[in-house]
């Protein structure tokens, strides 16, 4: 892997890396959904991968491909919840320490499961910049190795994993749907289509709160003075440069959904498919449904990135 930069080649090598560890996730149908979209839907549940989501993928390659001594020292992120838990978990596969810095709106049940799996939590402020600054800190402290949530090449190729799954799983597809926050697995999914699947159009599902990536990429340049507002907390994250450059290069196209459309198709998933997913994995769907006209007709294949909800804060509850 060159430093700071992923390819299709570390992708398979993540694949490999993380074989022993993580869940083949499998591929949901759901006819009833396919009608209301007017297309063929393929849905990769990695609501139902190790801590409830895919970022498990990056964090496990990330883990495991440390020499000895870097793993001794530990490893270090920061996060709004899914990925501190996913690599709190491999971290403890490992049986080396494992810090997150955690932002204050941060979902209470995705900061419950970073601790049950045994990192370290500190706590920071809201916002991007507060979060790089404290977790520096805390690297600068430990001397763990930094895992970035999103702009770590490692983190990127074991995300891209998921896709390649789903395209052995679902056969031939004209386009795939995922959400995009910091860009990871949007990337990572780039790097697979353009070696797998070159004719398949790459779409990313972003909210209209926090509608950076389609800004960046319109402009050719990242935009990262916003402040997000949006239901999608794991997708509040300012586009990482590696990300950026992958998605540029492959030419990925934005879909900006309002967050009370994700919050519907949230829940049509849970009544059609009685599948639990969070709002930044039913954005998907809800891009999907809200552009029936670009996809009617096609094999559309979309990542459900994940199922950690607050089930005492459900976006519907009274």
């Amino acid at each position: 892997m060159s430093p700071g930069v992923a390819n299709f080649d570390d992708v398979m090598a993540a694949a490999a890396r993380i074989a022993p560890h993580a869940h083949t996730t499998p591929v949901l149908r759901s006819r009833g959904l396919d009608a209301l979209a007017g297309c063929s839907l393929a849905f990769k549940a990695e609501q139902l991968q190790r801590t409830g989501a895919f970022k498990f993928r990056g964090a496990c390659n990330a883990v495991w491909r440390l020499s000895a001594d870097e793993a001794a020292r530990g490893v270090a992120t920061h996060s709004s919840g899914n990925h501190g838990a996913a690599l709190a978990l491999a971290a403890a596969g490992r049986g080396i320490p494992c810090h997150v810095v955690a932002p204050a709106d941060a979902v209470r049940s995705k900061l419950d499961a970073i601790t049950a799996y045994g990192a370290v939590m500190h706590r920071c402020a809201s916002g991007i910049a507060a979060r790089e600054a404290a977790c520096a800190e805390v690297v600068g402290t430990t001397g763990a190795r930094l895992v970035h949530p999103y702009a770590d090449p490692a983190v990127i190729a074991g995300q891209g994993t998921a896709a390649l799954e789903l395209l052995a799983a679902a056969g031939p597809l004209d386009a795939m749907v995922v959400p995009v926050g910091g860009g990871g697995l949007a990337a990572g999914t780039a790097l697979t289509l353009a070696a797998c699947a070159p004719d398949c159009r790459l779409y990313l599902a972003e909210p209209a709160g926090a509608a950076e990536t389609r800004d960046s990429l319109a402009r050719g340049e990242r935009v990262t003075d916003f402040t997000p507002d949006t239901i999608c907390d794991g997708l509040r994250g300012t586009l990482g440069q590696p990300g950026f450059d992958i998605l540029r290069a492959h030419g990925a196209e934005v879909l900006v959904v309002d967050d009370a459309d994700t919050v519907a198709a949230m829940r049509l998933v849970w009544q059609r498919m009685k599948q639990v997913v969070e709002p930044s994995s039913a954005i998907t769907l809800a891009a999907v449904l809200g552009n029936r006209a670009r996809f009617a007709g096609q094999r559309v294949g979309l990542l459900l990135s994940g199922g950690n909800v607050d089930l005492d804060a459900l976006p519907w509850a009274a």
